[in-house]
């Protein structure tokens, strides 16, 4: 089916969402030129509103203060299917709602309720990567190139005829952080172009190739735990950087273990069949650093480690119980 979607005046938008992401959307539909008549953020559908409250006045993420800078309606109400939220919609008379990082499945009463659409911003080049976090995902697989998808909403998660896409180079250093920093200044431009072009011109959505469709669910937490026999090299600095900032991952010693710091390990091409995978080959007190061999025999090498819930013992901890391999 083909949907043409047409305005002409200044645009009426309710904006659905959480951190980075709700932040550049509503900087988009400015830049636009709409009018945000309200914004519903996730925490309001998840978060205990007395924690909310206190969490907000004591230490407000970079959105809300952006929110209180802008004196923007918030929506607080606990889902965006409940009958308040949809009557409130009517009562705006809203053009447009965009959604972006938001766990709720909209049903249709939600989002036929907009003259215009609904719009979700998803962070992958769809129809790959639908999923919860295709930031710590394509950065897992090994992927050269992520992206920002801008589609209709439908009643399944990340299927909607696409309405806008840009596709977004991983940078080999790259951790989830920074790829979703560029992410989401990505979809503020995409939101002040698709509501520019709704304003000046047809847009005709295009349906997503099903047959090309990949789901990648959350992780289930295990892979924090680094394993040296069973990881190669790439593989490990890759499950490092892609679970940064959501998850810090570790290297255990004994009873004890580490934590990485994903902006602090380097692999080393070392082929020598002197080792096996787990030997710790070299250590350095000084800058917390061990050298540890990995499955495929290369090794890695990892500075500024903190020792599990005893971060002042560390240095100490690898010069007196840490043994490389040739001493043991």
């Amino acid at each position: 089916m083909t949907y043409f979607l047409v305005y002409n005046e200044c645009m009426k938008v309710v904006v659905l969402g959480k951190g980075l992401m709700l932040a550049n959307i509503v900087l988009g539909a400015l830049d636009a030129g709409a009018e945000i008549v309200g914004v519903f953020r996730y925490e309001q559908t998840s978060t205990n509103p007395i924690k909310l409250f206190i969490k907000d006045m004591l230490c407000s993420a970079p959105e809300v203060t952006l929110l209180k800078k802008l004196k923007l309606n918030e929506i607080k109400m606990k889902s965006a299917n409940s009958k308040e939220f949809r009557k409130l919609m009517v009562k705006l008379n809203v053009d447009l709602i965009i959604v972006g990082t938001w766990k709720e499945k909209l049903t249709k009463e939600t989002f036929n309720i907009p003259k215009i659409a609904t719009v979700n911003v998803h962070p992958s080049l769809l129809p790959k990567y639908r999923g919860p976090n295709p930031y710590m995902q394509t950065i897992l697989q090994g992927e050269e190139y992520s992206g920002i998808t801008l589609h209709l909403m439908d009643e399944n998660f990340d299927s909607g005829p696409i309405l806008a896409q840009e596709k977004i180079k991983i940078l080999p250093e790259d951790t989830s952080k920074e790829l979703r920093e560029r992410t989401v200044k990505e979809a503020r431009k995409l939101i002040r172009e698709l509501i520019t072009d709704l304003n000046d011109k047809i847009i005709t959505p295009i349906q997503q190739n099903e047959k090309a469709a990949t789901y990648f669910a959350n992780i289930s937490g295990d892979e924090k735990m680094i394993d040296f026999s069973t990881q190669s090299s790439d593989e490990i600095s890759r499950t490092v950087r892609a679970l940064h900032p959501f998850l810090p991952c570790y290297i255990t010693h004994k009873k004890d273990y580490f934590i990485i710091n994903p902006y602090k390990i380097k692999i080393l091409q070392h082929k020598s069949s002197d080792y096996k995978p787990n030997d710790i080959i070299a250590k350095n007190a000084k800058t917390s650093s061990l050298t540890i061999i990995c499955k495929d025999n290369n090794a890695i090498a990892f500075s500024d480690l903190k020792l599990y819930k005893k971060p002042l013992r560390t240095k100490k901890y690898i010069e007196k119980h840490v043994k490389i391999t040739c001493e043991q």
